[in-house]
């Protein structure tokens, strides 16, 4: 049966500099998590303190009903994947896959069934009788889950297992680590500082700012209803385009003078400033489609093929948008372009930062 953690107000000092502050969180049984954020917000150190390799300085570690926060690292069912591969070199796949369950005393039938039944989860069995320098980097990778894998852990904690990995291994390793999930069945957290993988891979998202959650959810909540303007930044590439308007009524917003409906009502007084927050891929340029930004000055296209992108400066301000077109559009540098929006698309945040709900 996979396996419930808890974390109630999870605190991590080092002398008087906190990094992680009261951290409240449920991760359900058999779910893919995945925390993300930027360098520094501390998701690599709560992973740790799950692992037990960082002590945890306030609150509790809850693991199936059991607090751990002073239970050992090796004693809490949990396997680990580090950045690195970390594999011996002088060792065959096979040894490095058998080398912890042989140090644990597992009886030489055992070793063999479990690194067996791994490398074929892994499709790694051709690969048993290589060195690590005869691998690729990424079955190197997979031979290094692979040594997580035949301890047979409650939980499986990976730590950026993709970031020494080119661009068209990080796209093959994230489906199949999905995919491995999927078979496992095992509760799995994942750290990473790219959004894309935390959109493509988890069951539940937690994003981290400054050693605090800044909202935890399925990877459509966060895109579609963030909590405030940080997650809405963060979630989505490219990232959404926030520009500054003010209160015109209860039911629409003031654009340089220009007035705007919104879907939502909007709590404050007339005048008062709010940031309107509108995707990339939200913004079109045929007429009619929705409510008129005006025209636009394209500074810079790139056209990618499945689709096309704008960064345009419209007239109303000096911030560039960067606006997502679907397909080849004819846009080239220099030209001007009307802007569309739709309202029910729009997100509104208070000065502090916190998403206006409807």
């Amino acid at each position: 049966m996979a396996t419930t953690i808890e974390l109630n107000k999870v605190e991590k000092r080092y002398g008087a500099h906190d990094v992680i502050r009261g951290i409240d969180l449920q991760i359900k049984p058999g779910a893919f998590t995945v925390f993300v954020g930027p360098s520094g917000c501390g998701k690599s150190t709560l992973l740790r303190m799950i692992a037990g390799l960082e002590t945890i300085s306030g609150g509790d570690l809850v693991i199936d009903g059991t607090r751990v926060n002073d239970v050992a690292a090796s004693k809490r069912g949990i396997a680990m994947v580090f950045q690195s591969y970390a594999l011996y070199p002088h060792m065959s796949v096979y040894k490095n896959l058998a080398f912890g369950l042989e140090t644990a005393g597992y009886k030489r039938d055992e070793i063999d069934r479990r690194v067996r039944a791994a490398a074929e989860t892994l499709q790694i069995s051709d690969y048993l009788p290589r060195k690590p320098k005869a691998l690729s980097g990424g079955q190197r990778q997979r031979v290094a889950i692979g040594r997580s894998i035949v301890r047979d852990p409650k939980i499986f904690l990976f730590d950026e297992p993709l970031s020494n990995l080119d661009a068209e291994l990080r796209v093959q390793m994230r489906v199949e680590i999905t995919k491995l999930h999927e078979r496992l069945g095992n509760t799995m957290i994942y750290v990473t500082h790219d959004q894309v993988e935390a959109m493509t891979m988890a069951d539940q998202i937690v994003v981290l700012r400054a050693g605090q959650v800044m909202q935890a959810g399925s990877p459509l909540e966060l895109y579609n209803s963030p909590a405030n303007q940080f997650v809405a930044g963060f979630i989505g590439s490219p990232k959404m385009n926030f520009v500054p308007v003010r209160i015109g009524d209860a039911t629409g917003i003031s654009l340089n003078g220009q007035r705007l409906d919104a879907t939502r009502p909007l709590a404050g007084a007339i005048g008062d400033p709010l940031t309107l927050g509108i995707r990339p891929e939200h913004i079109s340029i045929n007429e009619g489609a929705g409510q008129s930004l005006g025209e636009a000055h394209v500074e810079l296209v790139e056209h990618l093929g499945g689709s096309t992108v704008l960064h345009a400066r419209p007239a109303f301000g000096s911030e560039t948008l960067t606006v997502v077109l679907p397909g080849q559009q004819p846009c080239r540098n220099g030209d001007k372009v009307p802007l569309w929006i739709d309202p029910a698309r729009c997100h509104f945040f208070t000065p502090d930062g916190q998403a206006l709900r409807g």
